[in-house]
């Protein structure tokens, strides 16, 4: 084939295994030829509405097979995929839309008000599945090397600041292979996606590594754990990706206890640290979390802690995956010392090829050479484990003391009133800044702000205790489940 890239990827699939099911998602299921000629159907589509080599191609909807459509039939025409999130608002959508440059954005109708005026071609999903059935599937085989640009994916911003991210056909490859090696991915996977499939991690960490497998993907438009426990039992479910709320969610549910989860191989768990009540509570299930590190910079996966050290190495991120390279720098860049706080480094094919449209930005992100800096903090063992110690802007360093909050939101986990904490950096005349924590309690429970920084007594130095606690409903994340310390320093920071 001429075409290397992933848009070739159903072609391949079709030919191999045609006849396997490659995507459930409610009634629908659809086998590898027939996913292979809706794609094909949809590059007619596109090639009618002038779409060639290098244009972009935007997708807005929850959840659906055309989100994956979209991605391959783009990759068909050597194309960029961007996937939007339906998270934000219409100005942050239309600023994602313009900065890419999208010709042609298919979305579904219930965000039609986040699209309105919108300057490119729109294509409500009813008319782009009414387009596919009136337009023949020629065979394409255009050119596309893994060199060339496969999507544009827009960083979550807990920075306040979004950049598009170029992940080329090799980083994207290169990642699901990765993936394949280190978590074991097999030919019958059958894989719960419930993760925003427009986020990195339910793409191109659970997805893309299934389908270059030939496994099924259990496509869901929203999370619903009672739903989700019922699709794991019903179609013997192998694998899924969450964040650590996701799998709290599941945990909490009345038909936990009952359900059949024995088909259940591998739960694979990002987005933030999962925390030890979280792993305790699935391991009275048998089952332990393939946790992972990652970034949309490095497609995204970075370390990987297997199942098998999820608890020798408890707190690791684990070790790079296969064709990643990863080390810890001092500040002037050489690298760390084992048990030496620094900043994690990145390299390797997966690795972005740069911020869209951002060479000031690139640079300063590939200031080490060929080494990504990721912003983030951690430390690695005598055995080359990497612990995530926490983003390096969101580190307090209070009376000459660095303080990393993800270290005390652990430990704030482990009181039994408290279901979601955040811990930030606020002003103090004496120490510069000091900690605070913003608690969300569990349903029904009650505990004072005196109690809450008592329990860390004797668990915590004196100085990584907070000073003060908040209490609030919610806890502002993103669709990843990063907590946005940006907006929770802006509501709770003050005195």
């Amino acid at each position: 084939m001429l075409n290397q890239g992933v848009g070739s990827w159903t072609a391949r699939r079709a030919r191999r295994t045609p006849d396997q099911v490659a995507i459930i998602h409610g009634e629908t299921r659809l086998s590898y030829a027939a996913l292979h000629d809706r794609v094909l159907r949809l590059a007619r589509v596109l090639r009618d509405l002038g779409i060639s080599r290098g244009d972009r191609v935007a997708y807005l909807g929850a959840n659906h097979p055309a989100l994956l459509e979209t991605l391959f039939a783009a990759g068909a025409l050597g194309a960029v995929f961007v996937p939007l999130n339906t998270r934000l608002a219409a100005p942050e959508l239309a600023g994602h839309l313009a900065d890419s440059g999208s010709q042609v954005l298919i979305y579904d109708p219930a965000h039609a008000e986040l699209v309105t005026g919108a300057d490119c071609e729109l294509i409500p999903l009813a008319d782009c599945e009414r387009l596919q059935a009136a337009r023949p599937g020629p065979e394409l085989d255009e050119p596309v090397s893994l060199d060339d640009p496969c999507m544009i994916m827009y960083t979550s911003g807990t920075t306040g600041v979004s950049k598009g991210v170029t992940l080329t056909h090799a980083n994207i490859t290169w990642n699901a292979i990765n993936v394949v090696v280190d978590s074991d991915f097999r030919a019958d996977e059958v894989a719960l996606v419930v993760a925003p499939l427009f986020h990195t991690a339910a793409l191109n960490m659970l997805s893309m590594p299934t389908l270059l497998k030939g496994g099924t993907l259990v496509i869901e438009g929203a999370f619903d754990p009672g739903r989700a426990l019922d699709l794991i039992t019903a179609h013997r479910v192998t694998s899924l990706f969450g964040v650590p709320a996701m799998y709290d969610a599941l945990a909490a549910h009345p038909r936990w206890a009952a359900c059949d989860l024995s088909s259940i191989r591998q739960l694979l768990c990002g987005g933030a640290p999962v925390p030890d009540t979280t792993i305790a509570t699935w391991l009275t299930r048998g089952l332990t979390f393939i946790q992972g590190y990652g970034m949309t910079e490095a497609s995204p996966g970075v370390l990987l802690l297997d199942a098998a050290h999820a608890q020798s190495k408890a707190g690791s991120a684990g070790m790079p995956h296969f064709f990643t390279d990863v080390r810890v720098s001092r500040p002037d860049l050489s690298p760390a010392d084992p048990g030496e706080t620094g900043e994690i480094m990145v390299a390797g094919p997966n690795v972005m090829r740069d911020y869209w449209n951002q060479p000031e930005a690139t640079g300063r992100a590939f200031a080490g050479g060929g080494w990504f800096r990721t912003g983030d903090a951690g430390v690695t063992d005598e055995d080359g484990y990497t612990f995530v110690v926490d983003r390096i802007k969101d580190m307090i360093i209070s009376g000459g003391e660095n303080i990393y909050p993800a270290e005390v939101e652990n430990a704030l986990l482990d009181h039994p009133a408290i279901a979601e904490c955040g811990v930030i950096g606020v002003p103090d005349t004496r120490w510069g800044e000091v900690g605070r924590a913003v608690v969300v309690l569990r349903p029904g429970a009650q505990a004072s702000e005196e109690e809450i920084l008592a329990f860390l007594d004797g668990r915590l130095a004196r100085y990584k205790i907070p000073r003060s606690a908040r209490f609030t409903n919610t806890l502002p994340r993103t669709a990843s489940g990063k907590i946005l310390k940006k907006l929770l320093r802006e509501t709770f920071g003050g005195p």
